[in-house]
């Protein structure tokens, strides 16, 4: 699992996630990439997922890029409990993802098998997302 190796802050806050993203927005390594569509957080275990079915759908070749990093710890308070006794425990770490995050990219195999790949991989996150070109890509 993705998490930080020191953080300087055990636990934040939930913050907000307005406007898109500004860096992060372009493909830049790959031919091609995962968009997201619309803010969210994307746990660590979304994102390992994500990787294991690109990873089974390429083969074994081309190269993977992972664009987007879980940094921020989400804290959840146990069942049942009181009222006051201060914020719950860190239990995942999550990474804030605003529209137009480039959230993975691949390259290096034909466009059909890359295309294949990133498909498969939308259908674990929560947020709408699509598989974008780079602009020097199947030309």
């Amino acid at each position: 699992m993705l998490m930080p190796k020191r953080v300087k802050w055990r636990k934040t806050m939930r913050g907000r996630m307005k406007g898109k993203a500004l860096r992060g927005a372009e493909v830049s390594f790959g031919e091609f990439g995962l968009m997201a569509l619309e803010p969210g957080w994307i746990t660590a275990r979304q994102i390992e997922a994500a990787r294991r079915v690109i990873v089974r759908e390429m083969k074994r070749r081309g190269k993977i890029w992972i664009r987007i990093f879980p940094a921020k710890p989400y804290t959840h308070r146990p069942p049942e409990t009181r009222m006051g006794s201060g914020k719950g425990g860190v239990e995942y770490y999550v990474a804030v993802v605003k529209p137009g995050r480039i959230m993975f990219e691949v390259g290096g195999l034909p466009a059909d098998q890359a295309l294949a790949a990133l498909e498969e991989a939308r259908y674990k996150f929560p947020i709408k997302t699509k598989v974008v070109k780079s602009r020097g890509a199947g030309e």
